[in-house]
């Protein structure tokens, strides 16, 4: 990923926290089918690995279930992202030499693949789905589901893991614009409709703090 200093995100804990909040990655590898992708939700195991771990599941049917163990793999997560026009910036009425752009969040992580043996993939669905639920009022549970119905599913699935070998992150919020640009930009996300938009602009603002 082509990551410009000014937009550079390098903690590890702050790029882990992104994914923990956006989990939907995408999952480059190549199969025999050649390069593809799949969308797949994903638990981070920080305790594995000096990165930590990436932990998710795929159908069988899917040709990343049938990933060689050591395979390469780059997944994909990403967040806020919002369309930035010139005509926010207070320099388009000083002079005018500004253009349009695009504000995003994105982390990359690479690393390669080991399957999961039938244990470890229970307790990869556990732990997904309390990643998922720990927020409702009455988090439904693996163990909701008849113990026979979860093994017929679960043998449907092929589990890994990808302990995470490099990490990038780019945030890209108008940090290599003036002050006076960027008040515009939060101002100008800050009129839409759209809550994405409102999200973005609460973003930027914090990175015009610092």
């Amino acid at each position: 990923m082509y990551v410009p200093a000014a937009f550079a995100e390098t903690r590890t804990d702050v790029m882990l926290d992104f994914v923990e909040q956006y989990p939907l990655g995408v999952l480059v590898a190549a199969t025999e089918n050649g390069l593809e992708a799949s969308h797949v939700p994903f638990v981070v195991d920080r305790a594995r690995g000096e990165r930590g771990t990436l932990c998710a599941h795929v159908a069988k049917a899917n040709a990343h279930a049938r990933l060689a163990d050591d395979a390469a793999c780059l997944v994909i997560f990403t967040g806020p992202q919002a369309y930035i026009t010139p005509s926010w910036y207070a320099s388009k009425r000083e002079h005018g030499k500004v253009v349009p752009t695009w504000n995003y969040v994105a982390v990359h992580a690479s690393g390669r693949a080991r399957r999961m043996n039938d244990a470890e993939l229970r307790a990869h669905l556990d732990a997904l789905t309390d990643q998922a639920e720990r927020e409702r009022a009455q988090p439904w549970k693996v163990s909701d589901a008849p113990e026979h119905f979860i093994d017929n599913t679960a043998r449907a699935i092929v589990g890994f893991q990808i302990e995470i070998a490099k990490l990038e992150g780019k945030w890209k919020l108008s940090q290599n614009r003036s002050d006076a640009d960027m008040q515009g930009v939060v101002a100008g996300l800050d009129e839409s409709a759209d809550p994405r938009d409102r999200e973005m602009a609460r973003l930027v603002e914090s990175f015009r703090s610092r």
